[in-house]
């Protein structure tokens, strides 16, 4: 009796802590409760909205369960674990609990709610809006329901509709938290940057202090070549967050952008050591250090590199742009093993791309495969007739194995696209002055001008 008495004691401190804002001694009172006396719902309850406002909603979460598994069969238990599953991002496992906690309070407009945004968070978009329009006849007034179904839209890309839906919750709530925020978003889609403007600093008025914005609101003032004041809402982040990544990339991006490559180098530097996984960050610090030239950078790029294929070796694929950009840097930092492998991945994710084909004979000439390459440079080719970059580096194999016949070929065919390429008018006064001796590889220049042009010549 006395252990029950002291779990007693324990809850009752455990409140007081509750009521007091500190947190972490009531989740400790609270388990040393459940410790001696474990099969108390309530208690369990407890601890899960104490761990919710400690902002731990994986653990929370766990805690609803086990009040749920105890007996707690209201509606509300399941729906908290189903919320703090979302906020934990573990959208598939709040499924489950969503669904129970709509069952158990029909209509279950709330559970309905948060239903949508699980199933568009798994990018399930045609199942949340059947939800939302079953939600709908239910509540048809609900500014959250249209709030929950323009997230969706906007993932999907369905700008105009969601804005849409962002005014008729505007409309049912004008007090809806971030309103103005996703309508900003909405509207910088669609092209009217300067209404989107208005509405971040609408945002910004009622919340000086909201990152999130101020973020998304930098990002818009660089699409809209307002650098200045994009590197000023940057700077005020790190005021609030003195260790956001975010706001470190974008003053690296901002100063790229200016052509001060050591600022650039500084902030990308800071963004890998506060985190090493940040989009992007791998490739352009690599791509700055690149123009070091020498010994010490060009390890440090290696690694970057490396690192960066190791993160890209997942379920999850890069873009097509973001693997032939990684394939480029590659080539440039002397790995063409690494390049090969990596643009034969995306040739079996988009079979027959030009550019890929041309980036892989690029790495099978730095490679030492001649006919290998001059294959994937055909490939290419087909892919691409217009492809300059192709046909240059097909003319420079056939002169390094001694067809300057067919060599002349691939020179005409490329001035016939573009008279105007200076390193292939190079070649030909070259190939006329029969100094084969001189040319001393396939790709002697950068390799990221030839592949840009070959870019630029696939674009057109």
């Amino acid at each position: 009796m006395s252990d029950w008495f002291e779990a007693e004691q324990l809850a009752e401190r455990a409140h007081e802590h509750y009521e007091a804002g500190r947190w972490d001694q009531a989740a400790e009172a609270l388990r040393d409760a459940i410790a001696l006396n474990p099969y108390q719902a309530e208690w369990h309850f407890n601890l899960g909205l104490t761990l919710e406002a400690a902002d731990r909603s994986a653990d929370a979460a766990e805690a609803f369960a086990r009040a749920a598994e105890l007996g707690a069969d209201d509606p509300q238990t399941p729906l908290l674990v189903g919320v703090n599953l979302l906020r934990a991002d573990r959208p598939a496992d709040a499924l489950p609990w969503l669904e129970r906690a709509e069952r158990a309070d029909p209509p279950g407009v709330n559970a309905m709610l948060h239903r949508i945004e699980a199933l568009a968070r798994l990018g399930r978009h045609d199942q949340a809006e059947v939800v939302f329009y079953l939600a709908q006849q239910l509540e048809p007034e609900n500014a959250d329901l249209y709030a929950a179904m323009a997230d969706s839209l906007l993932d999907r890309g369905l700008h105009d509709k969601a804005v849409w839906c962002l005014r008729e919750a505007a409309r049912l709530d004008p007090d809806l938290p971030r309103l103005n925020a996703k309508l900003a978003e909405g509207y910088a889609a669609t092209g009217r940057l300067e209404r989107a403007r208005q509405l971040y600093l609408k945002e910004l008025r009622e919340d000086p202090g909201d990152t999130d914005v101020l973020l998304d609101m930098a990002d818009l003032l660089v699409d809209m070549n307002r650098h200045a004041e994009a590197g000023e809402k940057f700077r005020r982040v790190l005021e609030i967050q003195p260790d956001s990544p975010d706001a470190y990339f974008g003053l690296a991006d901002l100063a790229s952008r200016a052509g001060d490559r050591a600022t650039a180098r500084s902030h990308f530097d800071v963004v890998y050591r506060l985190d090493a996984s940040f989009p992007e960050v791998r490739p352009r610090l690599a791509e700055l250090l690149l123009d070091d030239r020498d010994p010490a950078s060009l390890k440090r790029v290696r690694e970057l590199l490396r690192e960066e294929l190791v993160e890209l070796d997942g379920p999850t694929k890069p873009e097509p742009e973001g693997a032939t950009g990684l394939a480029d840097l590659l080539l440039s930092a002397g790995l063409p093993g690494e390049a090969a492998s990596l643009m034969r991945g995306l040739l079996e994710q988009r079979p027959g791309m030009a550019e890929a084909h041309h980036l892989l004979s690029v790495a099978l000439f730095q490679s030492g495969d001649l006919e290998a390459g001059m294959e994937e440079a055909r490939a290419a080719l087909k892919a691409d007739p217009q492809l300059v970059a192709a046909m240059h580096n097909l003319a420079v194999a056939s002169l390094r194995s001694g067809r300057f016949t067919r060599a002349r070929y691939w020179l005409g065919r490329a001035l016939r696209v573009d008279s105007e390429d200076g390193v292939v008018r190079r070649l030909r006064a070259r190939l006329w002055l029969h100094t084969i001796a001189s040319i001393a590889g396939i790709v002697t220049g950068p390799v990221r001008r030839l592949t840009s042009r070959g870019r630029r010549n696939a674009d057109g």
